[in-house]
């Protein structure tokens, strides 16, 4: 958590590894280190996107003096708690990844993940056709299987023609 905001208990909370803002509300979080008595779980109230991070209102933090003792600690959720398609954003799960097209075949391995105000995009490098730049949208990364070569649907233009 990197702030406190206001004087209810809200705190502005930052993604880590590149990750889009996963926080909403009802999901159970759990603060890392945790403190030594009182509560080690904590569910999430309410979550806006603001302009530097979530602003955020977990149960049982009501006023600055509780939101400022969680202030450079972390909030982990379960994985399955997580929202479907979290993994195409987790650098963690991607960077090394094989990908091959439908119609082109091997592009390379996933080397960077840019996070952009529309999409993610992945940088794609180590293939015939030299670095790609993929968006991640269901058209083109309709699934992510939890291992091995990613099959992707790139967009027409962004290769060239077929047969060239």
């Amino acid at each position: 958590m990197e702030k406190t905001h206001g004087k209810r208990g809200e705190v502005v909370t930052v993604s880590v590894h590149g990750l889009p803002p996963l926080l909403r509300e009802g999901l159970e979080t759990f603060v890392v280190p945790p403190a030594l008595k009182g509560p080690r779980m904590r569910r999430v109230l309410s979550a806006d996107e603001g302009r530097s991070g979530q602003l955020v209102s977990l149960e049982g933090v009501g006023d600055i003096d509780s939101a400022s003792r969680l202030v450079g600690k972390l909030l982990l959720a379960r994985v399955g708690d997580l929202p479907e398609g979290y993994a195409l954003h987790d650098a963690d799960v991607l960077v090394g990844r094989p990908v091959r097209d439908v119609r082109w075949g091997r592009l390379g391995s996933v080397v960077e993940l840019m996070r952009g105000p529309a999409n993610d995009v992945w940088v794609i490098d180590g293939g015939p056709h030299g670095e790609v730049l993929l968006p991640v949208v269901d058209s083109v990364v309709s699934e992510l299987p939890p291992e091995g070569e990613i099959l992707v649907d790139a967009p027409e233009g962004l290769l060239g023609e077929v047969g060239n």
